[in-house]
C-alpha cells in the first residue's frame, strides 16, 4: 500500500495500478472510489467526505439506469399517476430513454448523457412535446434516487430541453361551417353529440364517458364527473376529471337540451332494437349495445361526417377549440369560456386562443370610435 499523504483518508494503489480511497460510511460499511491517478482520487474523497457532512452522499447499491426505473415506475410511481399515464410513461422509457442510455450505471450517469440523448431524439425528428415528457420522466426519477441516497444530485438540472411547440396545427370551424356539419349529420347518430361538442367544448373522453344522470334538464345544466380512454390491455378505463376544474358544470343552451331530448328518444328506440344484446350503463352516448363508444369508431364516424359536408380534415378535439374560438369572437368573456372548457387559469385559456386576439382589440377599437363620435 502506498504511504497516504497527510488529510488523504485510505488512498492506496492497487497492483493492477489503479488508486483507490476508501470512506467508512456512517454504518461502518465502505465507498470505493477509483481513479487512474493519486490526485483523481484523493479529489473524489475529498467530495465525498463534504458530501458525507452534508448528508447528500450517495451510499446505495450500484445498478444500470434501465434496472432503476424500471424499480421506480413499478414500485413507486405507478400508484401516483392513473394508468394511461403510466402507459405513457412506460412506453417512452421503453423505447427511447433504456435504447439510448440505460446500460449505463446510474451513479455513473452525466448530464452530457442526457444531453446527447434528447439531441440524438431531436435529429430523429422525435416531437419535442415528446422529449419534453422524458425529461420530465427523467427528472421525477433521479429526484427519488437524490432522496434514496442513490445519487447526490439530480444531473437533469443541467440539461437543455428542446422549445416545446404546438404539435397540431389547429383547425377550427365557424359558425357557418358548424351548422354546416350538424346539417351533414342529420339522421345520423352522431349529430347528437356533435352538437354537446360544438356547444360545449367538451372533451371526447368526457362526452363518451357522460351519463343521463350527469344532465339535469330541469335546470339545464350539465355536470362533468367523469374522464373514459380505452387502454390496450386495460380496455376502457373510467376516471374523475384530472384537474379540480376540468370537474365542471356546464349550463346548456337550449338546442343543446332540445337535442339531448331527442336523443333520449331515439336511444330508447336503439336500445328496444338491441334487446337482449343492450348492456345497460346508462351513458348518453354508447355504441348501439349501451357499452362505451370506441374513440376510433367514433373518430372514423367524424372524418365521414366532415367529407359529407365538404369540411377540411381536422382532430375531433377541434372542436373544443371551434367551440371557444366562436364564443370569443361572439365576444364572451374569456373568464367564461375557461371555466366551461375546465381550463386551470385563464392563462391557459388565453394563450391557446391568443391568435384571436389582434380581431378581438380591433372590435374593441370600432367599438371606441362608435362610442366618441
Amino acid at each position: 500500500m502506498a504511504k497516504r499523504g497527510h488529510g488523504d483518508g485510505s488512498i492506496y494503489q492497487r497492483k493492477d495500478k489503479r488508486w483507490v480511497a476508501c470512506l467508512v460510511l456512517e454504518d461502518h460499511t465502505r465507498k470505493y472510489l477509483y481513479g487512474k491517478t493519486r490526485k483523481e482520487v484523493q479529489e473524489k474523497l475529498r467530495t465525498a467526505i463534504a458530501e458525507q457532512k452534508q448528508g447528500i452522499l450517495a451510499t446505495g447499491p450500484q445498478q444500470t439506469l434501465a434496472a432503476y426505473l424500471d424499480q421506480w415506475l413499478e414500485t413507486v410511481h405507478k400508484h401516483t399517476i392513473r394508468i394511461i399515464t403510466y402507459q405513457h410513461y412506460e412506453s417512452l422509457i421503453r423505447n427511447h430513454i433504456v435504447p439510448g442510455i440505460g446500460h449505463i450505471t446510474l451513479q455513473k450517469l452525466t448530464a452530457q448523457h442526457v444531453q446527447s440523448l434528447y439531441n440524438d431524439k431531436i435529429n430523429d425528428n422525435l416531437a419535442p412535446r415528446t422529449i419534453a415528457m422524458m425529461h420530465a420522466i427523467l427528472h421525477s426519477a433521479l429526484d427519488n434516487a437524490v432522496r434514496w441516497s442513490l445519487v447526490s444530485r439530480n444531473i437533469t438540472d443541467l440539461v437543455s430541453i428542446p422549445r416545446v411547440t404546438r404539435r397540431h396545427e389547429v383547425k377550427v370551424l365557424n359558425p357557418a361551417e358548424a351548422k354546416r356539419l350538424i346539417e351533414a349529420a342529420e339522421g345520423h347518430r352522431l349529430k347528437f353529440l356533435l352538437i354537446l361538442a360544438i356547444t360545449t367544448g367538451m372533451r371526447r373522453g368526457e362526452l363518451l364517458a357522460l351519463r343521463w344522470s350527469d344532465i339535469d334538464f330541469d335546470q339545464q345544466i350539465l355536470q362533468v364527473q367523469r374522464t373514459v380512454n380505452r387502454l390496450g390491455k386495460y380496455g376502457f378505463v373510467e376516471n374523475p376529471p384530472k384537474t379540480k376544474s376540468s370537474r365542471r358544470r356546464i349550463v346548456l343552451s337550449s338546442i343543446a337540451i332540445d337535442a339531448l331530448k331527442e336523443h333520449r328518444k331515439m336511444q330508447d328506440e336503439a336500445r328496444a332494437l338491441a334487446g337482449a344484446e343492450w348492456v345497460e350503463q346508462g351513458l348518453v352516448f354508447p355504441n348501439i349495445f349501451g357499452r362505451f363508444m370506441d374513440p376510433n369508431r367514433l373518430g372514423e364516424l367524424f372524418h365521414g361526417l366532415l367529407k359529407k359536408a365538404d369540411l377540411p380534415s381536422m382532430r375531433f378535439h377541434d372542436l373544443r377549440h371551434s367551440a371557444a374560438t366562436i364564443l370569443l369572437s361572439l365576444g364572451v368573456h374569456p373568464k367564461v369560456v375557461q371555466e366551461l372548457l375546465g381550463h386551470s387559469t385563464i392563462v391557459m385559456t388565453m394563450d391557446t386562443y391568443s391568435h384571436l386576439l389582434p380581431s378581438m382589440q380591433k372590435d374593441a377599437m370600432d367599438k371606441m370610435d362608435d362610442a366618441l363620435q
